[in-house]
């Protein structure tokens, strides 16, 4: 008598489009600790860092097999390089906020996540809530130091065995979820100001066992 065939379950696949090693070392981090979460991270570097090269990623991504493609961005960069173009010319912020609403209207399985100024604004917000605009990620990483002192931007650090960046932050990722809840999306009529949209990750449903105690 034959067999009958039961699908093996796979993890759903989550594709990260990021511009920097810290996002990848943090997403890392956080799959090894949290050993419940049913999930594979794949987090992606474009092999050039331009905006172009991300979108372009983003959407290669959304189109294949993933479940769900975030993309992260830090939006420091694109207000200074906004801040120096030529007047007449597009800025990046204008190209940024047509790529947005070109994903948005034609891919639904895409978060786009845009921390201001940087990934250190939601490290800061597991400690202490705050709507303080920050022009520059070091000044961010300034205060950030009062809490998690010895903060720097190296593997070691992040990935320190028993006292990762994720271990040390977890204990309070209910506040940073809160505090970053609290703030105003991203508008690109009115970019300069705080903003944390990483809370998004943590809302979908595949990333709710991170929430439990």
């Amino acid at each position: 008598m034959s067999r009958k065939f039961t699908p093996r379950k796979t993890n759903p696949t989550f594709a990260f489009v990021v511009d920097g090693e810290t996002e990848i070392w943090y997403l890392q981090m956080l799959k090894r600790n949290e050993r419940n979460l049913r999930v594979t991270i794949k987090p992606e570097i474009p092999q050039k860092k331009e905006l172009n090269d991300q979108f372009k990623l983003v959407c290669e991504l959304a189109g294949s097999e993933y479940l769900c493609v975030f993309w992260l961005l830090d939006l420091d960069t694109l207000i200074k390089e906004s801040r120096e173009t030529a007047s007449g010319t597009k800025t990046s912020l204008s190209v940024f906020n047509e790529m947005r609403s070109k994903i948005c209207s034609e891919f639904q399985n895409v978060r786009i996540i845009v921390n201001n100024p940087c990934l250190e604004f939601w490290f800061l917000l597991h400690f202490e809530p705050t709507s303080r605009y920050y022009r520059r990620c070091s000044d961010v990483v300034r205060i950030l130091k009062k809490y998690l002192p010895g903060y720097e931007k190296t593997q070691p650090f992040f990935k320190k065995a028993n006292r990762d960046i994720y271990w040390k932050l977890k204990p309070y990722l209910n506040n940073a979820i809160d505090n970053a809840t609290a703030l105003e999306p991203f508008d690109f009529r009115n970019p300069e100001r705080a903003i944390c949209e990483m809370y998004e990750l943590f809302h979908h449903e595949e990333f709710t066992p991170c929430l439990r105690d």
